[in-house]
């Protein structure tokens, strides 16, 4: 099992698909060179492959070296790291070749949007996954037979793991990986090595809103935000956010003024917006089931809303 104490080396192939994040790669990548780097030791051998050998380009304009085209052969570890336009990506060819690096491979990632090429090649059928936390209910309507969770990272059974959006789930997971293999104390040594504290569990839930030190600052501003993240498509009066806090709604409306400078209200609708946003750019919804997964009555009040915050109509954008 990868998950168990050892210090083989493992072989690890990293399919990088086309505008991929280069922070996600970053934050899979570099700890086996860190891990390899504190212990002086050979724990990790990586290759940076592409479906047709050529170097992709990551979703920042930065091209990634590769050492070569993907082929369906044997290794310990099929990490495959993709964000934007996942599925247009998974070519036929390529969902063919993962089915069978699958049978070849003991354990099988996918990072990020990797999880969608995975679920359209069949292999996330039954299983528990994650993505990226704005992706996870049209994930969910396009591939009903996967069990969605919003957990920054899910390992189901031995040979399957997904992890959430952005690089820090990847890097808590490779961190995982490290410490099941080689012990805290060398999980600790490759963290120190970015100034990382490790604080999340991969259960835990990806946020909307990074909320950092806002947690510590002011807790109750947290929870509040966390409240308003959950009912995006069917929004709660500001009174009942309080109410569930155990404050007044006035008491919140201080509490908002005084550390984000919004009242509750507008910084409400602003996640809303910024939730619309996101699915006009990144989906094919149309403007109506946007407006409806956003919490908006009707087409005509989510473009009112959304012109006096971005400056420009859902459609232009769109365009």
């Amino acid at each position: 099992m990868i998950f168990e104490p050892s210090d083989e080396e493992l072989t690890v192939t990293l399919l990088v698909l086309p505008d991929c994040s280069l922070m996600s790669l970053a934050a899979t990548l570099d700890p086996m060179r860190g891990a390899n780097r504190v212990t002086g030791r050979s724990l990790y051998r990586w290759r940076v492959v592409s479906p047709d050998g050529s170097d992709p380009v990551t979703s920042s304009g930065l091209k990634v070296s590769a050492d070569g085209k993907f082929e369906a052969g044997a290794q310990d570890i099929l990490i495959i790291v993709s964000a934007f336009h996942a599925l247009e990506h998974a070519t036929p060819k390529l969902l063919a070749m993962l089915r069978q690096a699958a049978k070849q491979s003991k354990l099988i990632v996918g990072v990020e949007a990797g999880s969608w090429v995975l679920a359209k090649a069949g292999l996330l059928n039954g299983r528990k996954a994650t993505t990226h936390w704005e992706d996870l209910e049209a994930f969910s309507q396009r591939f009903p037979e996967v069990e969605m969770q919003s957990d920054r990272w899910v390992r189901d059974g031995g040979a399957l793991l997904t992890t959430g959006g952005g690089a820090a789930p990847a890097l808590d997971m490779m961190l995982a990986l490290i410490r099941a293999r080689h012990g805290y104390s060398i999980a600790l040594d490759v963290a120190s090595l970015y100034v990382y504290d490790e604080v999340k569990q991969a259960s835990d839930a990806q946020p909307l809103v990074s909320l950092g030190r806002l947690l510590n600052r002011e807790p109750r501003l947290a929870d509040a935000i966390k409240i308003m993240e959950t009912h995006i498509d069917r929004p709660i009066p500001v009174s009942s956010v309080a109410r569930r806090l155990g404050l007044s709604t006035r008491s919140l409306e201080l509490l908002f003024a005084n550390v984000i400078g919004q009242s509750p209200g507008n910084y409400y609708l602003s996640l809303r917006l910024k939730a619309a946003r996101r699915l006009i750019l990144d989906t094919r919804l149309s403007m109506a089931d946007t407006a409806e997964q956003t919490g908006f009555s009707s087409i005509s009040s989510l473009s009112r809303a959304f012109k006096r915050h971005f400056g420009q109509s859902p459609s232009k954008l769109r365009q």
